[in-house]
C-alpha cells in the first residue's frame, strides 16, 4: 500500500520536474514545482527512496545547541506556549538552526516515539538538500514563512506530514533559525493551517524581538511604530546605535516603516534618518522606554518612539534596596512570609527545599530570595529547568563533560550545572520531569557530594539544592516514573505556594510588579481597572499579571491606565472563582481569539461555514467561543 503510495507520489513529482505542466495537486503551485526542481537538479534526490534522515552526532548537537544558547533559552518559553495555543495534540513544535538541524522539540511526551518515526528527531538535518521540499528545509531556502502540506513534500516517505515554518532573523538580517510546527494527522486541511500559520508567524517575530532587545542591551535601542499603542509589540521597528550615534543594526520592521535597505541604514548617523539632533534624542531616553513620544523623518513622517538608554542629560540614578523588600519579592501575605523564614532556616543547615506550585506562581522567584538571604547570597545562582531541556541532552546540560570524551565533544568540554553552582545554590525546576536515569545519577551526588562529567574523574562540590514541581510528586512516585528515595532525599523542607488567586497581599502584588514594570514611569490605575484587576482569576498566576501590566504599561497614554487598556478577557470576566479555566492572556491567545472573530465576521456567523474555514469541528469552535468569552450578544 505505501508503496503503491510512494509510486504514484515519484511519478506527479517526476512530471512536474519534466516541465509538465500538472492543473491541479501539488505541482501545480509554482513554488513547490520550483522546490521539486531544486531536489532532482541540485540535490539529485530520489522521491521514492526511503532512508532516514541524517542526525548529528552528540557532540556536534550539543556544539549546535551552544551556538544558539541564549535563542533557545527565548524560544523555550514561547514554543511550549505556541504548543499549548495549538491545543497540544498531534503537534510538534521545533526549532532548528540556520541549516536545518533540529535543536529542540515541544510535544506531548506520547506523541514523541509518533514524531520520531515521521524523522523529526533532534539532530536531525531537514535542509531542502537532505530531505527534499519540506517546511523547514524550504523556508531556509526562500526565506519566507511558508506551509507545505501533505502530498506537497518532495519524499513520498514525508507525505503523512503538514509542516508550517517561519525563518527567525538575526539583527542583521541573517537567518538565524526556523520555527516550525508539524502535524502528522491525517484529517489536516491546507486551510485549516492558516490559523496555524498566523500563530508560528506571531511566535517567530516574538523570538526575533527578544534577540534583538537582549543582543543589543548595551546599546541605545529605539523602539518606534506609526501607532503609539504599538510601540512596545512585535511589530515595532527597532533600531541599535552606539554612543556617537552610528546605527549599528535595524530589524525588518524599521526598515518597513523608513523605507529604507539596510545597507543604507548601517553604519549611518542615526541624525541622519529622523528630525531631531542626537543629543535632543539621547535626552528623551529612559530605562526602560515604557512611554512613547511623537518623532519625525527626515522627509516629514509622523512616529511614535520609546528610547531605551540612560538620558544624557542626568546622571545615572542610584538604586537603593528598599528595606521593605530586600529580596526583590513581595511577601505581604502573612503565610509566606511565615514559609519564607521556614524555609531560609533550614537552607542555611544545608536542608534540601521541595517548591510546590502551579506553573507561573513564582517559585523560582522565592529560591532566589531564599538563596540571597542566605550566607550563599553573593554566590552563584544556577537555574536549570528539567522540563525545557531535551531528554537526550539534559545529563549534559547537568553533568558536563570532559574535552574529548566523545566525537565531536567541543575541544575545551563543557562546565555542568551542578560545576557551575559549586559554592552556591542549584535550582532544579519541574524536578518531575527529570528522566529515570539522570534520577539516580543525581541521587549519587547528593550522596557523595561528588559530580562526574561525562567522560571525566570525579570532581568534588559544595552544592545546596533547591527543586520546585507543579505535578504531585508522590503520585508520579507511585506510577514508578521519579525514585522514591530521591524524593525523599530532595524533600528536607516542602514549601507550597499558594496561587495568585489565594493571596492576601494581592493588592501590594499587584503595586508590586507596577512599579517593576513601570521603571521611571509614573503610571496609576483607574480604580475601575484596580478591581478589574484584583477580581480577574489569574490561572497564569504572576506570570500572566506580570504579561498583562507590561502590555498595559506599553499602551497606556499620559500615565494612566484605563479600563479601556486591559485585555478583553480581563474585562468581560466573570467574578473570581466562576472561571477556572480562564485562558492566559498572552499574545498567542489574543491572535487566537482574533482569528476566530474575523473568520465569525467573514462567514456572518454561520457556525458550520466557520468551522470548515478553521479546519475544526463544531464542538471544537463552540469550546473555543466559550474559551475566550466570545458571543454575538457581547459583539453588539
Amino acid at each position: 500500500m505505501h508503496n503503491d503510495h510512494f509510486s504514484r507520489h515519484a511519478q506527479q513529482v517526476l512530471t512536474v520536474t519534466r516541465g509538465q505542466e500538472l492543473s491541479q495537486g501539488p505541482g501545480s503551485d509554482p513554488s513547490i514545482a520550483r522546490s521539486w526542481l531544486r531536489c532532482v537538479e541540485d540535490y539529485h534526490l530520489d522521491p521514492a527512496l526511503t532512508i532516514a534522515p541524517t542526525v548529528l552526532e552528540h557532540g556536534r548537537l550539543l556544539e549546535s545547541r551552544e551556538r544558539l544558547r541564549q535563542v533557545l533559552h527565548i524560544a523555550g518559553s514561547e514554543m511550549n506556549s505556541l504548543h499549548q495555543q495549538l491545543s497540544g495534540a498531534g503537534h510538534a513544535v521545533l526549532l532548528t538552526d540556520a541549516r536545518g538541524v533540529i535543536l529542540n522539540c515541544v510535544t506531548a511526551p506520547s506523541e514523541r516515539k509518533i514524531f520520531e518515526r515521521a524523522g523529526l528527531w533532534l539532530g536531525a538535518d531537514w535542509s531542502e538538500a537532505c530531505e527534499g521540499t519540506n517546511g523547514i528545509g524550504t523556508c531556509l531556502v526562500e526565506r519566507q514563512s511558508l506551509t507545505i502540506h501533505r502530498d506537497e513534500h518532495f519524499r513520498g516517505r514525508h507525505t503523512g506530514l503538514t509542516c508550517s515554518a517561519s525563518p527567525v532573523f538575526d539583527p542583521h538580517g541573517e537567518l538565524l533559525a526556523v520555527l516550525d510546527v508539524s502535524s502528522a494527522r491525517e484529517a489536516v486541511s491546507r486551510q485549516s493551517q492558516f490559523h496555524t500559520m498566523a500563530l508560528v508567524n506571531l511566535s517567530a517575530k516574538m523570538i526575533e524581538s527578544c534577540y534583538f532587545l537582549r543582543h543589543f542591551e548595551h546599546h541605545w535601542l529605539l523602539r518606534f511604530h506609526l501607532q503609539a499603542e504599538s510601540v512596545g509589540l512585535f511589530s515595532e521597528g527597532l533600531l541599535a546605535f552606539d554612543g556617537e550615534g552610528h546605527i549599528c543594526a535595524v530589524n525588518q520592521s524599521a526598515l518597513n516603516l523608513l523605507g529604507q535597505l539596510r545597507g543604507g541604514l548601517v553604519g549611518q548617523p542615526v541624525e541622519a534618518f529622523f528630525d531631531c539632533s542626537l543629543d535632543q534624542l539621547l535626552g528623551r531616553a529612559s530605562a526602560n522606554a515604557t512611554a512613547s513620544w511623537p518623532l519625525r523623518t527626515r522627509d516629514g513622517r509622523p512616529l511614535f518612539a520609546a528610547l531605551r538608554g540612560q538620558p544624557r542629560s542626568a546622571p545615572a540614578p542610584i538604586i537603593k534596596p528598599q528595606a521593605s523588600r530586600p529580596l526583590g519579592i513581595c511577601l505581604g501575605d502573612p503565610a509566606l512570609q511565615n514559609e519564607l523564614r521556614k524555609a531560609s532556616r533550614v537552607f542555611e543547615r544545608d536542608v534540601p527545599l521541595l517548591i510546590n506550585g502551579e506553573t507561573g506562581c513564582g517559585k523560582e522567584a522565592f529560591a532566589k530570595a531564599v538563596h540571597q538571604g542566605s550566607q550563599r547570597g553573593d554566590k552563584a545562582f544556577i537555574a536549570l529547568n528539567c522540563a525545557a531541556i531535551p531528554e537526550n541532552l539534559i545529563e549534559s546540560e547537568l553533568f558536563g563533560y570532559r574535552a574529548g570524551s566523545f566525537t565531536g565533544a567541543l575541544k575545551e568540554g563543557m562546565r555542568g550545572k551542578l560545576q557551575q553552582a559549586d559554592g552556591g545554590t542549584l535550582f532544579l525546576d519541574e524536578i518531575g520531569d527529570m528522566p529515570l536515569a539522570l534520577q539516580t545519577r543525581l541521587l549519587r551526588v547528593l550522596e557523595d557530594r561528588l559530580v562526574v562529567p561525562i567522560g571525566g574523574e570525579p570532581q568534588a562540590v559544595n552544592v545546596r539544592i533547591i527543586s520546585a514541581t507543579h505535578r504531585n510528586l508522590l503520585e508520579r512516585v507511585a506510577d514508578g516514573s521519579f525514585r522514591e528515595d530521591l524524593y525523599y532525599r530532595l524533600n528536607g523542607l516542602e514549601v507550597a505556594l499558594p496561587p495568585l488567586r489565594e493571596r492576601s497581599d494581592k493588592s501590594q502584588l499587584l503595586d508590586f510588579l507596577l512599579a517593576q514594570e513601570a521603571g521611571t514611569e509614573q503610571v496609576m490605575l483607574d480604580e475601575s481597572t484596580r478591581q478589574a484587576l484584583l477580581a480577574f482569576h489569574w490561572p497564569g498566576n504572576l506570570r500572566q499579571m506580570r504579561t498583562v501590566l507590561r502590555t498595559v504599561v506599553a499602551l497606556c497614554e499620559g500615565g494612566r491606565v484605563g479600563l479601556e487598556d486591559l485585555p478583553a478577557l480581563i474585562r468581560q470576566a466573570r467574578p473570581q472563582g466562576a472561571r477556572a479555566d480562564a485562558p492566559y492572556a498572552l499574545p498567542l491567545e489574543s491572535a487566537e481569539r482574533q482569528a476566530l472573530l474575523d473568520a465569525l465576521a467573514q462567514q456572518r456567523w454561520h457556525m458550520s461555514h466557520v468551522a470548515e474555514q478553521l479546519g475544526v469541528s463544531r464542538n471544537t469552535l463552540y469550546r473555543k467561543l466559550r474559551k475566550h468569552g466570545i458571543s454575538r450578544g457581547a459583539m453588539h
